[in-house]
């Protein structure tokens, strides 16, 4: 374990970014983008326990402040990055903590993004209703 002013690291999910401090000696408290995270994500409880996971299974809630800039995606996306930006700066926090972070697979980049759409199709692979006459 270091010392540092901060941890920082970077986590991505869809198209969204999401670039993470974990500020040691804090009461846990999450601000994303300048913003408590219940004001953020509104009324979205889900994606506020999502975000909040890497803290939870690791036992550090109450250990770090957490400031978040993420930008692009939506709000799942944006949720989703978030998380896995957390479980990368614990990761610099303290090494012992990856057997659990890789057990509940929150080291995984997502890699499923949107498929592009196709020519001749109407989205990425639906096509046009076949008639016979």
């Amino acid at each position: 374990m270091s010392e540092q002013a901060y941890h920082w690291a970077t986590g991505r999910r869809k198209t969204a970014v999401a670039r993470v401090r974990l500020l040691p000696g804090g009461s846990g408290r999450i601000t994303v983008n300048g913003k408590p995270v219940a004001e953020y994500f509104g009324g979205r409880g889900i994606l506020q326990t999502t975000l909040a996971e890497p803290l939870r299974l690791t036992g550090t809630t109450e250990r770090f402040d957490v400031t978040v800039r993420v930008v692009g995606g939506g709000t799942s996306g944006q949720a989703g990055a978030i998380r896995h930006g957390i479980a990368r700066a614990l990761l610099k926090f303290d090494e012992e903590l990856r057997p659990s972070l890789k057990r509940a697979k929150l080291l995984t980049r997502d890699a499923r993004v949107k498929e592009r759409k196709k020519v001749g199709l109407k989205r990425a692979r639906k096509a046009p209703q076949y008639t016979k006459r």
